[in-house]
C-alpha cells in the first residue's frame, strides 16, 4: 500500500472509514469484514447514528491482525479469538496492536521464530498438520486476492521448507483446489487462480535468480506441448534443476513442434522434458520426432533422452521415453543423465 494509503488508515475522516473504503484498502470482501463483525466481534468500536459501520484506525488496526492470521492458516474464530485477547490485554475494545506493534510477532502476525532458529531449520516434508494449515492460510488470501499476503506467505514456505517440499505439499494442493472451485463455479474464481498462478510463479522465479549452472552441468531442455498451456510444474521443476547447479532452458507453454526440433538441434540438450497437462496434448508422434534427432560430427553424433511428464502421459507411455511420475523423481532423473 503506497503513503496515501498508510495515512488514510491512520486518520479517518469524518468519524471513521465505510466499510466498502476498508475493504478496498485491505483487499477484504465488504461481506466478509460484515461477517467478522456479526460472527466474532472484530468490528468498528463506533457507528455512525447507531446504524452504519464507520471504522477507525484502531478497528483497522484489527482486521490486519485478523487478515494476517488467517493468511496463516488460522480458521476465523480462532484468529478472531486471538485479536480480541490481543486487544483485552492491551486495554482496548475490539482492537489489537498492529503486526509492527506486536513484540515478537512476524510479518505473518504469529510468533516469529528466533533468528537462529530460523536460520538452523534444514528444509523437508512438512508434518501433515502443518501442511493443512499453511495450505488453508494460501487459499484464504487468493481467495482474498491479497497479493502481499500470497508473496509473503510463498517466501516463508520456500524459505523454511525448500521448494520440492513446497510444492508438492502446499502450492500445488491449493492449485489443482482452487482450479476445480471455479471448474464447478462456472467463471467466478478464475480471478483467483490467476492472481495464485502469478504469485507462484514470481516465487519459483525468485528461488533461482543469479543463479549459475556448475561447470560441465548437462542441459535440460523444457517445454509444454504444443496446445499446453499449463506451466507451473515445469517451473517448479527448472527451479528446482537451477537450485542443484543444472543448466536448464525453460520454453513455457504452447511450444510448436518446429521450433522445439530447432531448439534440440542448436542446444544439444542432455534432455527434453514435455508437459502435458491432459490427454488431448499428450503427442507420442512428437516424442518419436524428438528422439530420432541427433547432433554433432559424424561418429560422435548424439540424440537427447526424451523424458514425458503431466497427467496427460499417464497410462501412455511412448516407446522410447521416459516417464517422470513427479518433482522428485523427475530431478533425481534428470541429476543422472
Amino acid at each position: 500500500m503506497d503513503q496515501t494509503g498508510d495515512l488514510l488508515l491512520e486518520t479517518p475522516v469524518d468519524g471513521g472509514l465505510t466499510t466498502g473504503a476498508v475493504a478496498r484498502l485491505l483487499g477484504v470482501a465488504p461481506t466478509t469484514l460484515r461477517s467478522w463483525d456479526r460472527r466474532y466481534g472484530i468490528g468498528p468500536a463506533a457507528r455512525q447514528d447507531g446504524r452504519h459501520r464507520r471504522w477507525t484506525g484502531a478497528d483497522i488496526a484489527a482486521l490486519r491482525n485478523m487478515c494476517a492470521l488467517t493468511s496463516a492458516g488460522l480458521p476465523p474464530a480462532e484468529a478472531a479469538r486471538t485479536v480480541l485477547a490481543g486487544a483485552s490485554a492491551a486495554g482496548t475494545s475490539s482492537t489489537g496492536p498492529s503486526r509492527a506493534e506486536k513484540p515478537g510477532a512476524g510479518a505473518s502476525g504469529v510468533p516469529a521464530e528466533p533468528r537462529s532458529a530460523r536460520a538452523s531449520r534444514a528444509p523437508g516434508p512438512l508434518p501433515v498438520g502443518r501442511a493443512l494449515q499453511e495450505c488453508r492460510g494460501l487459499a484464504r488470501a487468493a481467495a482474498r486476492l491479497d497479493a502481499p499476503a500470497l508473496d509473503e506467505l510463498l517466501t516463508a514456505l520456500l524459505d523454511r521448507y525448500g521448494l520440492p517440499a513446497a510444492w508438492d505439499e502446499v502450492m500445488m494442493p491449493v492449485l489443482h483446489a482452487v482450479g476445480r472451485k471455479w471448474e464447478t463455479a462456472g467463471e467466478r474464481y478464475i480471478e483467483v487462480e490467476h492472481l495464485l498462478s502469478w504469485h507462484v510463479s514470481g516465487a519459483l522465479r525468485g528461488v533461482t535468480a543469479g543463479r549459475t549452472p556448475a561447470p560441465g552441468a548437462g542441459l535440460a531442455l523444457l517445454a509444454c506441448v504444443p496446445g499446453e498451456t499449463h506451466t507451473l510444474a515445469l517451473e517448479a521443476l527448472a527451479a528446482t534443476l537451477a537450485q542443484q547447479g543444472l543448466s536448464v532452458r525453460m520454453y513455457g507453454a504452447d511450444v510448436p513442434a518446429r521450433a522445439l526440433e530447432d531448439a534440440v538441434r542448436r542446444t544439444g540438450p542432455a534432455a527434453v522434458v514435455l508437459w502435458a497437462q491432459s490427454r488431448r496434448t499428450a503427442n507420442p508422434t512428437l516424442v518419436a520426432r524428438l528422439d530420432a534427432l541427433e547432433w554433432g560430427v559424424r561418429g560422435a553424433r548424439r540424440r537427447p533422452v526424451v523424458c514425458v511428464a503431466g497427467p496427460g502421459w499417464a497410462g501412455r507411455q511412448p516407446p522410447g521415453a521416459r516417464h517422470l511420475s513427479g518433482l522428485s523423481d523427475a530431478v533425481d532423473t534428470l541429476a543422472t543423465l
